[in-house]
């Protein structure tokens, strides 16, 4: 059969649009095998979400409640911050209690804070985030509670600790400390702590603090002269991960290794939670593997 010239271009026409398909069709397959598979960790409990738009990313047992170590130290950070009047630059006198309450407990990190010395409230929340000093969480504590006597005043603040979770709708979160150093309902879930830190986020001060790598703070002795107070932070992400912001370490005998993290990148902040992790290295790997996933989603 002869076929004309405006034959043979319809039926080339028909060749080509099918071959346009077909190459499409061989295009579009790679995108669908570029589906992100959700990690593996080796903390128990997991969770992350887009911090700019509150959308889950990734859950691990994420509403388990489990023993949180020092990442309890976000709320008192965000219970301080959130008093009214608040003067960062009022000073604290550091009394023996505080350093006493680091010797007798074999779990207790410490800001090495020196009995006499005055500390601003702002140095003590550095204190209390880079190297977790449950010594400076015990000063805020006892600065910001109330009552006659210092255990009226600690009670009071954790009855604020408590009194914010709940105002923040963290269902699965209590605290019996204030520094995470529990007496047995002392818990939280990942995805409660990633919403606490969220949270916690929003006040500028907490921001500069939790990432901040390392810092030297002059503080007023007793006799009235001064000494610098050097401070590491113990967030491994900070200087190893790109765009990483922050927040906080935890770890004990029963929470085990515990990190709140955070990052940036192109605008994007993703924020979640590992809980019960095995090594202060797992934590760090679990939440990079997490953060790389959520910038992926």
């Amino acid at each position: 059969m002869k076929i004309g010239n405006k034959g043979f271009r319809r039926v080339s026409a028909v060749v080509v649009t099918a071959g346009a398909v077909l190459a499409a069709g061989a295009f579009a397959a790679p995108a669908q095998a570029a589906t992100v598979t959700p990690p593996t960790i080796v903390a128990k409990g997991g969770f992350v979400m887009n911090n700019g738009t509150g959308k889950t990313l990734y859950t691990k047992a994420a509403d388990t409640r489990r023993s949180t170590g020092s990442t309890t130290k976000i709320m008192t950070a965000r219970v301080v911050l959130a008093q009214s009047n608040l003067n960062l630059d009022s000073k604290v006198t550091i009394q023996k209690a505080y350093s006493d309450y680091i010797v007798n407990n074999n779990w207790a990190s410490s800001a090495r804070l020196i009995v006499g010395d005055k500390v601003t409230v702002r140095q003590l929340l550095y204190g209390l985030m880079l190297p977790s000093g449950c010594d400076a969480a015990y000063a805020l504590a006892d600065k910001f509670g109330s009552g006659s006597t210092r255990a009226a005043r600690v009670k009071s603040f954790i009855g604020k600790m408590n009194s914010t979770a709940k105002t923040l709708g963290l269902k699965n979160t209590h605290f019996d400390s204030f520094d995470g150093i529990g007496q047995g309902s002392n818990y939280s879930t990942p995805r409660d702590l990633t919403k606490l830190a969220s949270s916690a986020m929003k006040y500028s001060t907490f921001r500069t603090v939790v990432k901040t790598k390392t810092t030297k703070q002059k503080v007023v002795t007793k006799s009235g002269g001064y000494r610098y107070m050097p401070w590491e932070n113990t967030n491994g992400l900070l200087g190893s991960y790109s765009g990483a912001i922050g927040v906080k370490t935890g770890s004990g005998p029963e929470a085990k290794y515990c990190l709140v993290f955070a990052a940036t990148r192109n605008g994007k902040t993703v924020i979640g939670t590992v809980l019960t992790s095995s090594s202060v290295a797992n934590r760090t790997s679990d939440a990079k593997k997490l953060m790389d996933y959520g910038f992926k989603k």
